[in-house]
């Protein structure tokens, strides 16, 4: 069938966007809208910032394996089943999350939700594909904005919704989002054409080394906050290069690793995409404790000061798109990497008496070179990359995301170790700082032949 007769079959091209769309946001909106919860969550279960480290970071590390996978399973059993599933085993979890007795429960309840929302990105996408023909990369690329976005804006949501009903709020938000975008899904995307494809062949030994690896780096990463340790960072490294050797040689790999070995530039544009995240993930996960714990505001504030971050970012999305657009890619991300710096070199400046106007205009800094990497770095991977290749990069795009958020979530654990004041928040800058001046060889390698 072809493509224009797969568009005949949409009643409302806006309308089945918009049923991705709110699927999309899930994910990032629920991996941000926790962070002005932690403070609450930790007092509760009496954690350690090691045990909340591991609540967040055990979230990314099942999207990350359950991302790619979806993604092929939708292709094989049906999109519109897949994102459907997906919806429905989110909402098991936003139901059950809030009664947990205990961390395990929570993490549990977690990573049955990573699972549900990781196959609505990829079952989206592929929809989008198949059903939406004009101006098709360029819808991709806002639903990759729409997930930026709204991971902007689940600290000031949760932040407001703690406020007046307590933690378990933040799940019981999802489900407004969730019935909408079921009843669209179910009215305005077509139902999955049968095709002829082969069994879907499991690459169970890729799968299982894949979350091997990515549990070996999150142990090694969080124990640096007890010194360095070797054993476990020579597993990483094994695991790692056994994970590599095995997929390069698999014909329906679990991740392309070959994909990326063939294309250089494009494997810096998921490099870039990492360091990007790491820097603002970082910035949202540590704000929010700081500015309890050290500054002492409720949660509320936190959220409206948190505001600053995302509402920045959102104004200069539109704003570096269209200047991307007329002069390139290069002039507009080194801006943006340059302004990164200066907002994250402004951070050794705020402390515990300092003025909350300080932490808004930092922020807000931030948010601006935010808004200008993070759509940069997605339109330059979708400048690059022919239009057969956009499923695959899309995937890959959003793993990258993970790692940088599962880094990010590290950092904090290892910062925060010990004590939540001046000294450990300016440990926390230092490594960004020293990530945000990385980024900007690795523009000037992804933007060189401009």
């Amino acid at each position: 069938m072809s493509v224009r007769s797969n568009e005949n079959l949409v009643k409302s091209p806006k309308l089945l966007i918009a049923a991705i769309a709110l699927g999309v946001i899930l994910n990032p909106l629920n991996t941000t809208m926790i962070t002005v919860a932690l403070p609450a969550i930790q007092n509760e279960f009496q954690l350690t910032s090691r045990d909340i480290s591991w609540l967040i970071s055990s979230y990314f590390i099942v999207s990350a394996i359950f991302l790619p996978l979806t993604g092929k399973l939708s292709d094989h059993y049906g999109r519109k089943k897949i994102l459907l599933l997906g919806l429905i085993t989110v909402s098991i979890s936003s139901l059950l999350a809030p009664l947990s007795p205990n961390l395990m429960f929570l993490i549990g309840m977690r990573a049955i939700q990573a699972i549900g929302t990781s196959a609505l990105f990829p079952a989206g996408i592929g929809i989008v594909r198949t059903y939406i023909e004009k101006n098709q990369n360029r819808v991709i690329a806002t639903l990759a904005v729409f997930a930026t976005t709204s991971a902007a804006l689940g600290p000031t949501i949760s932040g407001l919704l703690i406020q007046i009903a307590e933690w378990p709020v933040i799940f019981y938000v999802n489900f407004p989002i969730l019935i909408t975008s079921a009843i669209l899904t179910l009215i305005y995307v077509p139902n999955d054409i049968k095709a002829a494809v082969k069994p879907y062949k499991w690459d169970f030994i890729g799968i299982v080394l894949f979350g091997i690896l990515m549990t070996c780096w999150t142990t090694f990463l969080q124990s640096l906050a007890r010194g360095f340790n070797a054993w476990t960072f020579m597993l990483s490294i094994f695991i790692t290069l056994l994970f590599y050797y095995y997929e390069k040689r698999k014909k329906e790999p679990f991740l392309n690793v070959v994909f990326l070995t063939r294309n250089p530039k494009i494997s810096f544009v998921y490099i870039q995409f990492i360091l990007v995240t790491i820097v603002f993930f970082a910035i949202i996960l540590s704000m929010p404790t700081y500015l309890q714990y050290v500054i002492r505001l409720d949660s509320k504030t936190t959220g409206m000061i948190m505001l600053s971050l995302s509402l920045f970012a959102m104004i200069m999305t539109p704003i570096a798109t269209r200047w991307m657009e007329k002069a390139g890619f290069k002039v507009p991300l080194l801006f943006g990497a340059a302004v990164g710096v200066l907002g994250i070199g402004l951070l050794f400046a705020v402390h515990q008496t300092s003025h909350l106007f300080l932490v808004i205009i930092v922020l807000a800094i931030i948010g601006i070179s935010n808004g200008t990497l993070a759509i940069g770095t997605q339109n330059s991977l979708y400048a690059v990359v022919i239009k057969e290749q956009t499923g695959i990069a899309s995937g890959l795009l959003q793993t990258s995301r993970f790692i940088g958020n599962i880094l990010a979530s590290s950092l904090y654990g290892v910062m925060f170790a010990s004590q939540i004041n001046d000294e450990s928040k300016n440990s926390i800058s230092i490594v960004l700082l020293i990530v945000s001046l990385i980024i900007i060889p690795v523009i000037l390698y992804v933007t060189k032949k401009e």
